[in-house]
């Protein structure tokens, strides 16, 4: 597993992101609120975090959803996976959605998503005239069946 040191301010008043056990791979980020936001069914909010950071190159943070708020609560992340990129300073937000036909109410401190830091490539394009052949050729979405 690699390690890599990443800058942080952290003006939420809250813990800093954290792992839950030793080998998750995502860390739980909570809501910096003044005041608690109700997100109705499809409704959506950018939620501050009072998190600004900054990456090495050839990292970017991914914002994902809390399995648990998804499954319970219909709460997930909209852009899921939301990328942070190496070169942005700005305070993070994370975009939420209430999938659930009931009201659901962030409170400050909530943990309202996971970050993930990761290591991307940058693609060279190799502009060609055709592609290797596969067994699967341009078989697209469903194409090897249901079982």
């Amino acid at each position: 597993m690699d390690r890599v040191k990443v800058k942080i301010i952290n003006r939420s008043g809250h813990e800093l992101p954290t792992y839950e056990t030793f080998s998750s791979a995502g860390m739980d980020v909570r809501a910096c609120l003044t005041a608690p936001v109700t997100l109705n069914p499809l409704e959506r909010a950018l939620i501050p975090t009072g998190l600004f950071m900054q990456l090495e190159h050839g990292y970017e943070c991914q914002i994902r959803p809390r399995s648990g708020l998804a499954l319970k609560k219909g709460i997930t992340v909209l852009n899921s996976p939301g990328t942070v990129d190496a070169d942005y300073r700005g305070e993070i937000g994370i975009v939420l959605i209430n999938l659930s036909n009931e009201p659901f109410t962030v409170n400050d401190g909530e943990r309202i998503a996971q970050m993930v830091i990761t290591r991307y490539s940058r693609v060279d394009w190799e502009p060609v005239e055709r592609l290797d052949e596969t067994k699967r050729g341009d078989g697209g979405f469903g194409h090897t069946g249901v079982n």
